[in-house]
This record gives C-alpha cells, sequence and structure tokens, in this order.
C-alpha cells in the first residue's frame, strides 16, 4: 500500500523540487556576480533549507545531533557514509555555519539547475573518478582551500553511496590529501542512518516516511597523529554509529 501511495506523492515531490531548483538558479547568479560570496552562501543555504523541507512532503524526518561537538574557528574535514543523494542538503543546511564544500563528480557540475552552479562556483571541486591523475591535485585544492579560509570539506570516502545502508569499506587516498594540506584541520565524523530509504524502489517511486538521523561523532584535530591512525579512528567513529 505505501508503496502505491509513493507514486503520485512521488511526482508532486519531483515537482516541487525542480520548482525550487530552477527558482534559486537566477538567484544564485545575481547573489554571487553582484553581491560576492557571502550572498551567494545565503542563497545556497536557504535553498537547501527549501529542499529538505521538500521531502517532508513524502513523510521524511530528520534528526541531526551533536552538532555542538563542531569546534568553531578551525578548518574541518567531515566524514561521512553516504546513502543518498538526500545526504548532502541536510549537511548544507544544518552545518552551515561552517561552510561545507564537496568534493563532486564532475558529471553533476552540469545540467543540473542550482545544484551545478554551486558546484561549479561555490568552492566546492569536482573531479574524474576515471582520471586520478585529475581528481588528486583537485582534492589538492579544496584541501590549501578550507585551511586558508577556516571552512569546510565534506568526503564520503566510499566513494559511491550504499544502496542498503550497509557500510563500503572506506578508500583512503582523498583523505589522505585533505589531511595533508590542511594540517591544521579536525576530523568530523558524521553517521548516517536511513537515508538510503527514501531510494529503497529507485529514482521512482521514492520511499515515504524514512527517519533519517545525522550524529555527529567526536570531533578530533590531525595534528601530530599519523594518517593510518587517522584513518582507522575515522572509519570506526563513522561505522559504529550506523545503525543498519
Amino acid at each position: 500500500m505505501g508503496k502505491i501511495l509513493s507514486y503520485p506523492i512521488s511526482i508532486l515531490y519531483y515537482l516541487v523540487f525542480l520548482l525550487f531548483l530552477l527558482i534559486f538558479h537566477p538567484v544564485q547568479w545575481v547573489c554571487l556576480n553582484v553581491f560576492g560570496y557571502q550572498a551567494h552562501k545565503k542563497s545556497v543555504d536557504i535553498l537547501n533549507f527549501f529542499l529538505v523541507r521538500t521531502t517532508h512532503i513524502l513523510g521524511t524526518t530528520y534528526k541531526f545531533e551533536g552538532i555542538e561537538k563542531v569546534p568553531a574557528g578551525v578548518p574541518l574535514v567531515i566524514v561521512a557514509n553516504h546513502q543518498s543523494m538526500y545526504d548532502i542538503p541536510p549537511i548544507i543546511w544544518f552545518m552551515r555555519k561552517f561552510h561545507p564544500k564537496f568534493i563532486s563528480k564532475k558529471e553533476l557540475g552540469k545540467g543540473i539547475p542550482s545544484v551545478s552552479y554551486n558546484l561549479r562556483h561555490g568552492g566546492s571541486v569536482l573531479i574524474d573518478r576515471k582520471d586520478p591523475k585529475q581528481a588528486l591535485p583537485a582534492i589538492k585544492q579544496i584541501a590549501t582551500y578550507i585551511e586558508k579560509n577556516t571552512r569546510s570539506a565534506v568526503i564520503f570516502p566510499e566513494g559511491t553511496r550504499s544502496k542498503n545502508g550497509k557500510p563500503k569499506k572506506f578508500s583512503e587516498n582523498g583523505l589522505k590529501i585533505l589531511c595533508n594540506f590542511a594540517p591544521s584541520a579536525y576530523i568530523v565524523p558524521v553517521s548516517i542512518n536511513n537515508s538510503w530509504k527514501l531510494n529503497r524502489y529507485g529514482q521512482y517511486p521514492l520511499g515515504l516516511g524514512a527517519r533519517v538521523t545525522f550524529t555527529v561523532q567526536e570531533p578530533f584535530a590531525i595534528k601530530n597523529i599519523p594518517f593510518e591512525e587517522v584513518m582507522e579512528r575515522t572509519e570506526n567513529a563513522v561505522v559504529q554509529g550506523i545503525k543498519n
């Protein structure tokens, strides 16, 4: 019965979702080109507020726990498991004061109103997963950016989304570069639960009634810690908070 209901509700959701993307694309352009970075960031924050609220049409609820643990005034490397594209708007909205930037696949850099524009112009980087020679300098670029500007980079070390919520083995390459070129950063492990349930049937229809949680585990400074220990500590912190 729930799946049957999800067909018309998913259509309504996608229409509202697309409407916000179309509205905020020119808003972002004006904010960036007329008023600069801070105005553009504000427009992106507001867009993602609406994107989060739009999923309430699907009966989705969110709980973002532990945000008070995150240190202010330092670069951050936010490391999370990855369950769906619905991981991203809540991170942007609930962690907005930390200016999160993303390491995204290059395919997202064109063709999607608002999303592609923000990825190209908001401080994130686009990588070609099939070309490590291109990806490594791009990750170095975002690392030096957050180190210089005291902002945050978000990385999903699983590489691809988990379709059933079970965590995949973390890859160390991207995180290692971030640690090398943002040496004053703090790692912020984040455990995401149940966002995969929005895509339990695929892109259409969408799953109804997902109870999505984001739990910030204990942040820690990477300075003077061997990378192998950083990697192990980070993966363990994220995985222990996944409840599947």
